[in-house]
Parts: structure tokens; C-alpha cells; sequence
């Protein structure tokens, strides 16, 4: 039985899907591991490529868009692992990422969720980490009042400029971790249950993470893991004008909007 179980998530990005998988063949090297494909609104291509590069893959296949959480929940009920590794198509993991989340997590029985520390296409930190955030939140990270100096200092809260999560080098407790790039443990996950799938998709990570604290779960950061994450900012494009014209900015806000109604409005801090 696989130690591991990494669940991607595909949405027609066959491309990006060959090069992570790729990625975690040469980069793994101490962890037993399965890998399980979910393709959301599958057109055949990702079942194609992975037949031809990686026939040891399984693949769950859609016919719809299912939305991330549906998603991953499919690939955590067929997994067989101990752990599991939640990834986007858009992550390629760099040597030992893997091995270092699973030794942390094997080895902090009061963690139950890791991440990784993430890079961008040129190299550049990308935050990854963040405090729970307020409905204020939303707002300042939407509309240029999010540069006013109250502002900017809230802003630097939510992503702990104070822990300077950049420079770090030991691991560090977090809120919650950008769902990109996740390990959770089987037995956590089976106190803590699922993720919800009413978030189509956006804040079904910052729910989950949270979920994990109220079931006695520490969320960690951990620094020695690197991976690369391209993606693009497509639901950060207009600015003030984003509820308006950007489709993925309005699904953002709604699913923040179904966050906060979720915890009725209550903001909590527990890293």
C-alpha cells in the first residue's frame, strides 16, 4: 500500500498536468506514493496523455465542471495512502518537496495540513500562507483603498509580514495555506471531514484549514519544501471594476461571501 496518495486536479491543462506529474517522478525519493488524476469536464486529452507518459496514474473523470472541492474529494475517497497531497496542474515540485511535507507531517502527531513554500515562473516568492481573513479583507485586496496606510497594515497582517514567512527556514504555523499545494493526513481528514463543495471554487482552502483547528489540527507552513507554482493572477485584472468584468473575481466574492455567512462573520486567529 502507497504511503502517499497525490490527488491533481485537472481542468483541461493537459500540458501543465505531464510536466507535475514529470516534476514528481524525479523529485520523489523516499516516499511510496499513487498518483490519482481527477479531470474536471474531461475531454479525453488527459486520459490520452497519461496512458502514453504515465500509465500507472488512475484518472476519475467528469463530464462536468465539478469545482475544486468536488474534485479532490473524489480523489481522497478512491485514494489508498496515509497522506494525502492536494495539487493543481500548475505545481511542479522541486527535489525532496515531497519527502520534506510527508517527514513533517509523519513526525508532528498535532499537525494535520502542510504546505510548501511556493515560487512564481521568475523565480520570486509567492505568498502562500495567510492569516483568516475579514469580510474588510476582501474589500482592501479589491479596490484601491487597499492602499491606504490602515489599509496596507491590515494587509500586512493577513499575510504576517511580522513572521516574515519569505526568509524563514524553520516551519511556522499558519491560518490557513493556499489549496495549490496541500498535505493532510488520512486521519485527520477523517475527524475533520471533507471539503465542502458548496465552494465551487475559492475558500474552500481557507474553510478546510479552519475546520482543521477546530478539530485540534495545526496548520504549518514549511519552508524547506519548494515548489513552483505558474499560475496567473486571471481574477485580479480590473481592479475596482473586478466584480463587474471578471467572472473568476465575481465567483471569488460570492464564495467569500458564503465563507463569512458560514462563520457568521466571525474572524479568528490561531498562528
Amino acid at each position: 500500500m502507497p504511503k502517499l496518495s497525490i490527488i491533481i486536479v485537472n481542468y483541461k491543462t493537459p500540458a501543465l498536468l505531464d510536466e507535475c506529474i514529470a516534476s514528481l517522478e524525479k523529485t520523489i525519493r523516499d516516499t511510496s506514493y499513487e498518483i490519482i488524476v481527477v479531470d474536471s469536464e474531461s475531454d479525453g486529452e488527459a486520459q490520452k496523455m497519461l496512458a502514453e507518459r504515465f500509465p500507472s496514474a488512475r484518472c476519475i473523470s467528469f463530464t462536468e465542471n465539478t469545482g475544486f472541492g468536488k474534485a479532490v474529494n473524489a480523489g481522497i475517497r478512491a485514494a489508498q495512502g496515509n497522506y494525502f497531497l492536494i495539487l493543481n496542474t500548475d505545481i511542479v515540485a522541486t527535489d525532496y518537496a515531497v519527502d520534506e511535507l510527508v517527514r513533517f507531517l509523519t513526525s508532528h502527531a498535532d499537525a494535520g495540513m502542510a504546505g510548501p513554500k511556493l515560487y512564481g515562473i521568475k523565480n520570486t516568492y509567492q505568498q502562500s500562507a495567510f492569516r483568516f481573513p475579514s469580510p474588510i479583507t476582501i474589500v482592501y485586496r479589491r479596490t484601491p483603498l487597499g492602499k491606504l496606510p490602515w489599509a496596507k497594515k491590515h494587509l500586512a497582517q493577513f499575510t504576517y509580514a511580522d513572521k516574515k514567512l519569505e526568509d524563514s527556514l524553520d516551519p511556522q504555523r499558519v491560518d490557513w495555506l493556499m489549496g495549490a499545494a496541500l498535505l493532510v493526513s488520512r486521519q485527520a481528514t477523517e475527524r475533520v471531514g471533507l471539503m465542502d463543495e458548496r465552494f465551487f471554487m475559492y475558500f474552500e482552502d481557507v474553510d478546510w484549514a479552519r475546520r482543521f483547528w477546530e478539530n485540534g489540527y495545526a496548520v504549518a507552513y514549511v519552508p524547506k519544501s519548494r515548489m513552483y507554482h505558474m499560475h496567473g493572477k486571471s481574477s485580479q485584472r480590473f481592479g475596482i471594476l473586478d466584480m463587474l468584468l471578471n467572472r473568476m473575481a465575481r465567483v471569488h466574492i460570492a464564495s467569500g461571501l458564503k465563507y463569512f455567512i458560514k462563520y457568521r462573520f466571525r474572524t479568528i486567529y490561531h498562528a
